[in-house]
């Protein structure tokens, strides 16, 4: 079978959503007893209550444990990329624990260390949830509700993670818990504006009166198609044209440029979109 470049882009993408997830959890989560849901959530607070085993040791097992019931139950259609994610997460903090054993926190700073906690999980998230991937844990737990229930799985997974959130109050004090409710509120605001802001792009509405040289730029250095719409001045009844095309960020600047200088007229409306489905985008790839 052909490998893709697309699939190797995801393949790296995969790969460094879960070191920043596995960082994120490994220095900041788990020597501060954040428990901002998830199984490493589940994990810190059971940890509280055990010297057998590590904090790292029972999330690798809650981990697996789930890996496995969601293969299970949800059949082999459960996907690579989350079975993948889960094991290497498992592996690179078992080898951090053992590289770099981590007693206390870096700083005396919890505010600062939550940022982190929550910051570096959540962009790793959103890579992988962006290319249709998913980092395990509490979301197996979600789509089993979801397949024997009618229960919406992101209903679900904020429950789940709402009641490990709200049991650091009890493990470790209001303090603790409190920081770890607001890390969960923070990381459902920042997992949505990293996705939106990765498949962020321009859409252009050109009013112009010439668009055959805007178009054959568009197309042959930007390599995205457009749609004329034929259009009349209502003031001055003139006839002209719009143009629309959707553009990546560092096209639109080129493309703004391009248009002053072949038509110093024309007028431009640029706002922002997330979701494209077609040809030369994410959504058709």
């Amino acid at each position: 079978m052909k490998i893709t470049r697309q699939q190797v882009t995801d393949f790296l993408i995969l790969n460094l959503g879960t070191v920043l997830i596995t960082i994120g959890i490994y220095f900041f989560k788990f020597p501060n007893n954040f428990s901002i849901g998830g199984v490493s959530g589940i994990a810190v607070v059971a940890g509280h209550y055990t010297t057998v085993l590590s904090t790292t040791m029972l999330n690798n097992i809650i981990n697996i444990a789930l890996l496995a019931v969601g293969f299970v139950v949800l059949g082999r259609g459960f996907g690579f990329m989350t079975a993948y994610s889960t094991i290497l997460m498992s592996v690179l903090l078992q080898v951090l624990e053992i590289v770099w054993p981590m007693t206390e926190p870096f700083t005396d700073q919890p505010f600062l260390e939550l940022m982190f906690a929550v910051m570096l999980p959540s962009i790793g998230s959103a890579m992988i949830f962006n290319i249709g991937g998913s980092n395990g844990g509490t979301e197996i737990i979600a789509m089993i509700f979801k397949k024997y229930t009618s229960v919406n799985i992101g209903t679900a997974l904020m429950a789940c993670d709402l009641v490990i959130s709200l049991a650091a109050c009890v493990a470790f004090g209001m303090e603790t818990g409190l920081f770890s409710l607001l890390g969960l509120i923070l990381k459902a605001f920042l997992i949505d504006y990293v996705i939106e802001s990765i498949n962020l792009c321009k859409y252009f509405t050109i009013v112009c009166q010439d668009p055959v040289g805007i178009c054959r730029y568009i197309n042959t250095e930007l390599g995205h198609s457009a749609t004329v719409v034929q259009a009349k001045g209502a003031y001055s009844g003139l006839q002209k044209y719009l143009v629309l095309v959707i553009v990546r960020k560092f096209e639109a600047v080129q493309l703004r440029r391009t248009v002053k200088q072949l038509d110093p007229t024309a007028f431009m409306m640029i706002t922002n979109t997330s979701e494209i489905i077609g040809k030369g985008f994410r959504g058709n790839e």
